[in-house]
C-alpha cells in the first residue's frame, strides 16, 4: 500500500520551495545593486559584498579548468535525489528531521542553479572582524548549514532504535 504524500517528510518540500525563492530573490537583488567585490557596510562587523565563486564552500577548487561546476551541480543533483527519497520514506510527524532536510535541499538547488546558469555561485554575506574575513556565503550557504545542524542535533537526540523509522 503506497503512503499519501501527507503522510510522509514529503509533505514539508514547501520549506525547499521557499529557501530556493528567497535565494533567487535576495542573489537577483544583490547583482542588480552592488558592484562586485566593493563592501556595502550594513554594520561594524557586516558587510554586503557581491562575490562570485566557482568553487564550493571556502572557494574550494575555484582555480579548477572549469570541470568543478559539472562535479558540484552533479552532486547537488545526487543529493537531492537521496533527500527526497529519504523524505519520501519518512514520517510527516517527523518534521524536524524533515525540515533539516528541506533545508539542504532548498540550498543546494539553490546553488546548483546559479552553477547551471551562470558557471559559478552569487555570494554576499561578508561577516568581517578586525581585518578578518570570514567566507562570502549566501542564503543557500545559509540554509544547508541550518539544516545541516539541525540533522546532527536530531541524530544526537534520536535514540539508535527510532533513527531508521
Amino acid at each position: 500500500m503506497r503512503k499519501s504524500i501527507f503522510r510522509t517528510g514529503l509533505v514539508w518540500l514547501w520549506v525547499a520551495f521557499l529557501v530556493i525563492v528567497l535565494d533567487r530573490l535576495s542573489k537577483t537583488w544583490m547583482v542588480q545593486h552592488l558592484i562586485a567585490y566593493e563592501p556595502l557596510q550594513i554594520l561594524p562587523i557586516f558587510n554586503f559584498t557581491l562575490a562570485y565563486n566557482t568553487g564550493a564552500a571556502f572557494s574550494f577548487l575555484h582555480s579548477a579548468a572549469g570541470w568543478q561546476t559539472l562535479l558540484f551541480s552533479s552532486l547537488a543533483l545526487v543529493v537531492s535525489a537521496v533527500i527526497i527519497y529519504w523524505l519520501a520514506k519518512a514520517s510527516s510527524r517527523q518534521w524536524w528531521m524533515s525540515i533539516a532536510l528541506t533545508l539542504i535541499l532548498g540550498g543546494a538547488l539553490g546553488n546548483a542553479w546559479d552553477r547551471w546558469l551562470y558557471g559559478h555561485v552569487i555570494d554576499f554575506l561578508d561577516f568581517h572582524l578586525e581585518g578578518w574575513h570570514f567566507a562570502i556565503f549566501n542564503m543557500a550557504d545559509s540554509a544547508i548549514c541550518v539544516g545541516t545542524v539541525m540533522l546532527l542535533l536530531n541524530w544526537m537526540v534520536t535514540s539508535p532504535a527510532n533513527r531508521h523509522s
